[in-house]
């Protein structure tokens, strides 16, 4: 390959091609931040966490691809990534995750000493995540705890304590994480029974939609709690209003099954962590602190 050539096949490897997956773990890290800034981080801690975001999810990515290199082949909508057809080799791949997870490393060097101790726990589970569609019945799960694990570190960041409600925050976005990944999992349901892997799909079964449904509600419902906490009003609820109008259309999308309309609702999830984070960002700019 050319350098142009490899440097585009390192772009599909950390899928920065597809920023949908970005934009979902930016989302609860914004409202991390904003919550624990009341309305107004740093913005330089705000730079930070969002270049992070873009160098874990792409290490993310790469570690992803090499657990599944031997899978991805058989999936109808994985078989052209980088490691499966051979394009890229393994060794290659973990030196890029390395180098990736270095320089993200590296961003948080100006911040509290309790972030860089946080960072720890935050690379193990980003790059345990894939493992754990082997033996896992809701991986799902625990891709919620890594994606979201910037809501505890942006707290570490700006008050330099992690506070019980940072948590709450965070498992606001496990079970969002749970709805809009088990839409990912119900497009590739028949390739994963075929080869084994464990998904949130195949364990809720025929109660796949409710199960969904139920997250979203969940999320819901602790953001409001969240919210409440943080004596949040009119614009922030709003907002969640219309987050909750967003998952009665994926509702609408996913009700079939169909596996087109399952990806649809699931790259539209952008636009439900988009209208929580406008919603707490307006009622911070508009009402002020209370």
């Amino acid at each position: 390959m050319t350098i142009y050539e490899r440097l585009r096949t390192y772009e599909r490897l950390m899928r920065l091609d597809k920023p949908i997956g970005i934009l979902l773990l930016l989302w609860p890290t914004l409202w991390g931040l904003w919550f624990a800034g009341a309305g107004k981080p740093s913005l330089w801690v705000v730079w930070i966490f969002v270049l992070g975001t873009v160098l874990m999810r792409s290490a993310g990515c790469v570690i992803n691809d090499y657990a599944d290199r031997d899978f991805d082949g058989h999936v109808e909508r994985t078989a052209q990534r980088p490691l499966a057809t051979g394009a890229i080799g393994t060794t290659e791949a973990l030196l890029l995750a390395a180098v990736l997870a270095a320089l993200s490393f590296c961003l948080i060097l100006p911040l509290e000493r309790l972030v860089w101790y946080m960072s720890v726990p935050a690379v193990f589970l980003a790059a345990s995540y894939p493992f754990t569609k082997r033996f896992f019945a809701i991986p799902q799960a625990y891709l919620g705890v890594a994606f979201g694990f910037g809501v505890p570190m942006a707290f570490a960041a700006l008050w330099n304590e992690v506070p019980v409600v940072a948590w709450w925050l965070l498992l606001a976005n496990v079970f969002w994480s749970v709805a809009y990944d088990t839409e990912y999992a119900m497009v590739d349901r028949p390739d994963d029974q075929k080869i084994g892997i464990k998904t949130s799909a195949i364990t809720f079964g025929r109660f796949d939609v409710a199960a969904v449904m139920l997250c979203y509600a969940a999320t819901i419902g602790l953001l409001a709690w969240v919210g409440w906490l943080f004596q949040r009003g009119l614009y922030f609820n709003l907002g969640l209003a219309l987050a909750a109008g967003i998952a009665v259309y994926h509702y609408t999308l996913i009700r079939t099954r169909d596996r087109a309309l399952c990806f649809k609702a699931f790259l539209h999830n952008t636009w439900f962590g988009a209208a929580v984070f406008a919603g707490l960002a307006l009622d911070y700019a508009l009402l002020g602190v209370h």
